[in-house]
């Protein structure tokens, strides 16, 4: 029971429901059904967690391709989470010896290292659902400016393990009243440690963004059967805009956002696409950061790409980002003839995606933006390369035409992250929603409708100085991790001694 608590507290912390303060509490529940456990039981206690957890979480992955890739999808997560409850029962023995001091800080290092393998591993990993990106409301998430998102997690999870030391203390050792309250006042205080950090960084000044979502003629895979449709409404929604500007009714931008495959026709090919994008470009008289795909060198290669349209002159071939994550089995297929076996589904990706090689920094205007495509935003990495490459704006160009207004908010909530973790105002561009601003406090504003046209514009800080999570990188992960592998070893220890230590009393 207490597993199944566990993943539907985990469930509500994100959204579409946002409940950011059930994440300690599905970490308790979790900590609390495996503690003492065989190391098989805490395996299934946890896989049944992350049933519960990811199951619906990722429900969005099965509206248009059939059950099998979310049930697959929904199942390899949900293994991590079984490793995690096979690890929390394995130092069960170390944290009983140690009392409830320990318990807290072992169970948040554990899940910094269950989340830093399931980002990695395999074909590069699904950070989806990671604690951290639950906390978009918390005051915990300042602290993502410190240490980013793996000290957030950690965090989180050590309310959590607070909490279920708490719970163990009261109901099955049967402690005072006193020690359970001290214990609580811990998981209260971690949860609220982020009142004390500044977030943010200098400013160079401000810019004027718009954002034009140009929603797609229909939902699902075959979204780019229409994609000169796709392109019209992108155009159209700028034009319009381009319309509201000389009437005085918002004000001018800078550069414009289109999102990604806001041109699924290759505009360096095909004549009429790149006239239309023109077109769009003289309108409103400012440089277009276009989502758009491209085809060659090589037969048969294809790039997901985020290109720099200036008026007047066309594409800027020097300012070109192309997305160095390609998800696999969406934009490419790995082990082809092993996954048609699974299901002939994958043979919709008809051509592999190239993956870049550089980092995305693109000059649009008088701004520096980070190019980031769609799920590249949930890898602390490719986020943090665009920030030390010298981006001043956190800008994610999403295309969410094949999932829904769920998928679309716990995007926007890893945009909230990012944008503290780095000290940047960010935003988030989607063809079909959600698109909204970020401030670089994670205040979200001007958010879209979903399955919607609009054009939103607003003025954003242009970045001027790091933070102390993007000087430090992955160093606070890595350290994070090297001590819950040590906690594993000491726990091997401790479990050796008390297996001799009884052989010696009989």
């Amino acid at each position: 029971m207490a597993s199944v608590v566990a993943g539907l507290a985990l469930l509500g912390a994100f959204p579409p429901y946002g409940w950011w303060w059930l994440a300690p509490v599905g970490v308790a529940a979790l900590a609390v059904a495996v503690h003492r456990r065989r190391l098989r039981a805490g395996a299934g206690l946890g896989f049944l967690a992350g049933v519960v957890f990811f199951a619906p979480l990722l429900s969005w992955t099965n509206l248009h391709t059939g059950n099998l890739p979310w049930v697959l999808l929904s199942g390899l997560q949900a293994a991590y989470l079984a490793v995690l409850g096979s690890a929390a029962a394995w130092v069960s023995g170390l944290v009983d010896r140690a009392r409830w001091v320990v318990w807290p800080v072992v169970t948040g290092l554990l899940w910094v290292g269950q989340e830093a393998l399931r980002g990695r591993t395999p074909f590069g990993g699904f950070p989806w659902g990671r604690l951290a990106f639950s906390q978009g409301d918390a005051p915990v998430l300042a602290v993502a400016s410190v240490g980013g998102a793996p000290l957030v997690t950690f965090l989180v999870a050590v309310s959590g393990g607070a909490l279920a030391a708490a719970v163990w203390r009261r109901w099955r050792w049967g402690r005072g009243l006193v020690s359970v309250a001290g214990l609580v006042s811990v998981a209260g205080l971690v949860s609220v440690v982020g009142l004390l950090v500044p977030t943010g960084g200098g400013s160079a000044g401000t810019v004027t963004v718009a954002i034009v979502q140009g929603n797609v003629p229909r939902m699902g895979l075959d979204f780019n059967a229409q994609r000169r449709a796709v392109l019209d409404n992108h155009v159209a929604g700028t034009v319009g805009l381009a319309r509201r500007v000389a009437a005085g009714e918002v004000p001018a931008p800078d550069l414009v956002v289109w999102p990604e495959n806001a041109s699924d026709v290759d505009p360096l090919r095909d004549a009429a696409a790149r006239a239309s994008i023109d077109e769009a470009a003289e309108a409103i008289g400012v440089p277009i950061l276009v989502g758009a795909l491209l085809h060659g060198p090589q037969p048969g290669e294809v790039r997901n790409v985020s290109l720099v349209w200036e008026p007047g002159a066309g594409p800027d071939v020097e300012q070109v980002y192309v997305k160095r994550h390609p998800v696999p089995f969406a934009e490419y297929v790995p082990l082809r003839r092993v996954a048609r076996m699974v299901s002939e589904e994958v043979d919709r990706v008809r051509s592999d995606f190239v993956a870049g090689d550089r980092p995305g920094v693109l000059r649009v205007g008088p701004v520096s933006v980070s190019g980031v495509i769609c799920f590249e935003v949930a890898y602390d990495g490719l986020v943090r390369d665009t920030v030390t490459g010298g981006a001043q704006l956190v800008v994610v160009q999403t295309n969410n035409a094949t999932f829904d207004a769920a998928e679309a908010g716990q995007q926007l909530a890893m945009v909230r992250v990012r944008a503290v973790e780095h000290g940047r105002a960010g935003l988030m561009a989607s063809t079909v929603g959600v698109s909204a601003f970020v401030d670089h406090n994670g205040r979200v504003s001007q958010a879209t409708r979903f399955n919607t046209a609009a054009a939103v514009v607003s003025e954003m800080d242009v970045g001027a100085t790091r933070t102390l999570a993007t000087r430090l990188g992955f160093w606070p992960e890595m350290v994070l991790v090297v001590l819950a592998g040590a906690v594993m070893v000491a726990a091997g220890w401790s479990r050796r001694r008390a297996v001799e230590s009884d052989s010696e009393a009989r």
